[in-house]
């Protein structure tokens, strides 16, 4: 069983795979001050009656959680294959940027995935802690892209900000037009972000012709249905990518 392990700025992601088949997936908050023998207890309780894990595929955007994750590999699966997603990893997708070391290691493993899964030239949507959209050509090379603040960090900043406004749920209101402060909150969040993928996308299909655009990421469901020009939803994509460099390692 490969374990997968996605740590992002917010939450961390976790797949089991028996195979190319997800069996099981968690999401669980990221905590930069958890050590390894925290990150292991917790890990333990996830796992729990779950089969043996044989290999992990991981990468992070949090160097202080990599770290100890780095320690925690070490102490508790000493036996264990592990690929750590990093400068020097093989990956099998070119950067074609003009300092690939500043790439966030999952744009990288979401361009793999996305290329091995819809074919290029396509966008990666990821709505996360900032909303990424990445270029994938047709040849599964990591071209560039775009990045914007995610759609949780916006809506705090604004009512951190703003005294007479305050964080609302992410649903859609009754109607673009907001009767309320609640409603017109919303309404900002939901069509203000996906007409934003979508001009961003526009713009990007001017330059480059796009056969795909896949959502992924934790707040991708909220944005869909109001998107235009995503074409496909994949919230596992990550995890597919580290499996799939697993399998590139091993």
């Amino acid at each position: 069983m490969l374990l997968t392990i996605d740590i992002g700025n917010t939450n961390t992601v976790l797949g089991l795979f028996d195979g190319p088949d997800l069996n099981r997936s968690f999401r669980v908050k990221t905590d930069p001050r958890a050590t390894a023998d925290e990150m292991f207890v917790m890990y333990r309780a996830l796992l729990r009656g779950q089969p043996e894990v044989d290999g992990i595929a991981l990468c992070s955007t949090v160097p202080a959680v990599l770290r100890e994750i780095r320690r925690m590999i070490d102490e508790y699966y000493p036996d264990t294959h592990c690929v750590i997603v990093e400068p020097g990893t093989r990956t099998g997708v070119p950067i074609l940027t003009d300092n690939p070391k500043e790439v966030g290691a999952d744009r990288i493993v979401n361009t793999l995935a996305a290329h091995t899964l819809y074919g290029g030239p396509c966008v990666v949507v990821d709505f996360g802690t900032s909303t990424n959209l990445d270029v994938v050509s047709a040849k599964g090379e990591f071209l560039g892209g775009a990045l914007a603040p995610g759609i949780e960090i916006s809506l705090d900043a604004l009512a951190a900000r703003a005294a007479a406004l305050r964080t609302v749920e992410l649903v859609a209101p009754r109607s673009v037009i907001g009767k309320n402060t609640v409603e017109a909150l919303q309404s900002g969040a939901l069509y203000g972000f996906a007409g934003q993928v979508d001009g961003l996308v526009d713009r990007i299909d001017e330059e480059l012709p796009l056969q795909a655009v896949i959502a992924t990421g934790g707040l991708a469901e909220v944005v869909l249905p109001e998107s235009r020009t995503v074409t496909a939803h994949e919230p596992h994509l990550t995890l597919i990518g580290l499996r799939l460099v697993f399998e590139k390692n091993v």
